[in-house]
C-alpha cells in the first residue's frame, strides 16, 4: 500500500457539455447580468435632458472648489503637461447622467511584478462604451531611477494612481466634446475670479500656501518670469493648478520648481548665485535667536549618525554606492564622495527629507 496521493485526472466531457460552476457563482453571475439589465431599462425610461444637463454643469464649474482640482499639471521632457483631471472628468459624467464608470484590477503577477487592470465607461442610453484593459508594472520613476515596488501599499497606490488616468480617458471619450471643452474653459474663468477676492490678497495667499510645502516666492517668480506685484488673475491660475498637482501627488515640488545649479562658469562669470537659506545670516536679535542646546551642526557627523542616514537611504531605494554619492553631491551642491563626508547637520536634514519629503526650516530655498 502505498501513500502516495494519485494524479488528478479531469473527467472526459463531450463536446457541447456545460461545465459545472458552483451554486454561489450561478447566483452572481445571474445578478450581475439582471444589475446591467435594469440600470440600461432605467436609463431608458428616465433619458437625461441635456439643457438640465448643461445647467448643472455650469453650475458646478462656478464653485471653485470644483475648479480648484479640474486640472492637472506635470513637466515632461522640457514642457509643461497639463489637460482636465479625473476630478473633472468624474464630476461631469455626474452632470451628464446615465453614465458607469470604473477600473478594476483583472489579475495580478508578483512574479514577474505587474498587475492587469481593465478601465471602463459606458453611457447606458446611447449605448457608448469605452474600455481600456491594460499591464501596469510594479515600478515606480525617482530622481535616481526606477525603483521596484514590493509594499502592498505601494502597489495599490500606484494602480489607482494608473487606473484614474484611464478611467479620466474613458469617460472623455462616452462624454459630447462640446460639454468637456465648454466646462474647462468655466473651469478656467472660476480659477482667474478667485471667487471674488482682490487680486493682491490672492497672490498673498499663494505664496504663502507655496511657502507651506517649501517653495520660496523667488522660485514662483523665477517660474512665472516676472515678479509677484505684476502676476495677472492667469497667472494664479497656472499656479494654483500646479500647487494642486504637488497636493495630490501627481508631480513632486522638485519637478515643479527645479533647483537652480550654480555652475563652474557662473563662478569664474562672476554672475550673482542665489545663497541657500541656510547659509544666510540670522538676522534676528541675539535674544530672539534659538540656542544651541546641541553640539555645533557643522561638526562631522558621528558614527550613531550615518548609521541612521544609511538606513533612511537603503529604506528610500538608494543602495547603490554610486546612486548614493550622485544623490547627496546633487542635494549638498559639492562633491560628496562617501556619507562620512556629510556634518551632523547634513545628515539630519538628508534623513528628515527622506521620511517625510520636507526640508528643515532653514534649508528651503
Amino acid at each position: 500500500m502505498t501513500n502516495s496521493p494519485a494524479r488528478y485526472q479531469p473527467a472526459f466531457q463531450p463536446a457541447g457539455a456545460r461545465t459545472q460552476v458552483s451554486q454561489a457563482t450561478a447566483i452572481e453571475q445571474s445578478r450581475a447580468i439582471a444589475e446591467v439589465q435594469a440600470a440600461v431599462l432605467v436609463a431608458q425610461q428616465n433619458r437625461r435632458s441635456k439643457p438640465i444637463a448643461v445647467e448643472e454643469m455650469r453650475d458646478s464649474t462656478a464653485q471653485k472648489s470644483v475648479a480648484d482640482r479640474a486640472f492637472f499639471s506635470f513637466p515632461r521632457g522640457g514642457e509643461t503637461v497639463s489637460g482636465p483631471s479625473i476630478h473633472l472628468a468624474r464630476e461631469l459624467a455626474r452632470c451628464w447622467g446615465n453614465i458607469q464608470y470604473g477600473v478594476a484590477e483583472l489579475r495580478r503577477d508578483d512574479d514577474k511584478g505587474e498587475s492587469e487592470m481593465q478601465a471602463f465607461a459606458w453611457d447606458l442610453e446611447t449605448n457608448a462604451r469605452n474600455a481600456i484593459t491594460f499591464i501596469v508594472p510594479h515600478k515606480r520613476d525617482t530622481r535616481q531611477g526606477t525603483r521596484q515596488l514590493t509594499d502592498m501599499r505601494d502597489i495599490y497606490e500606484n494602480n489607482a494612481n494608473a487606473g484614474a488616468r484611464r478611467v479620466r480617458e474613458a469617460i472623455f471619450a462616452v462624454l459630447p466634446a462640446w460639454f468637456v471643452e465648454e466646462a474647462s474653459e468655466r473651469c478656467h474663468a472660476t480659477l482667474q475670479d478667485g471667487g471674488g477676492i482682490p487680486l493682491a490678497t490672492r497672490i498673498a495667499n499663494s505664496i504663502g500656501h507655496f511657502d507651506g510645502i517649501g517653495v520660496s516666492r523667488k522660485q514662483l517668480e523665477s517660474k512665472i518670469g516676472r515678479p509677484s506685484d505684476e502676476w495677472t488673475e492667469q497667472d494664479l491660475g497656472e499656479l494654483g493648478i500646479t500647487f494642486n498637482s504637488i497636493k495630490n501627488r501627481e508631480i513632486t515640488r522638485e519637478e515643479a520648481f527645479p533647483p537652480s545649479r550654480v555652475t563652474a562658469a557662473d563662478i569664474e562669470s562672476g554672475r550673482p548665485t542665489e545663497v541657500p537659506a541656510k547659509d544666510q545670516p540670522d538676522e534676528r536679535p541675539a535674544e530672539d535667536q534659538p540656542k544651541d542646546t546641541e553640539r555645533d551642526g557643522s561638526q562631522p557627523a558621528s558614527a550613531e549618525e550615518l548609521k541612521g542616514l544609511t538606513a533612511a537611504l537603503t529604506k528610500a531605494g538608494i543602495k547603490n554606492a554610486e546612486e548614493r554619492k550622485a544623490f547627496l553631491s546633487a542635494r549638498e551642491g559639492r562633491d560628496i564622495t562617501a556619507v562620512k563626508d556629510l556634518t551632523a547637520s547634513e545628515v539630519a536634514s538628508t534623513i528628515r527629507f527622506l521620511e517625510t519629503g520636507e526640508e528643515p526650516a532653514g534649508d528651503q530655498q
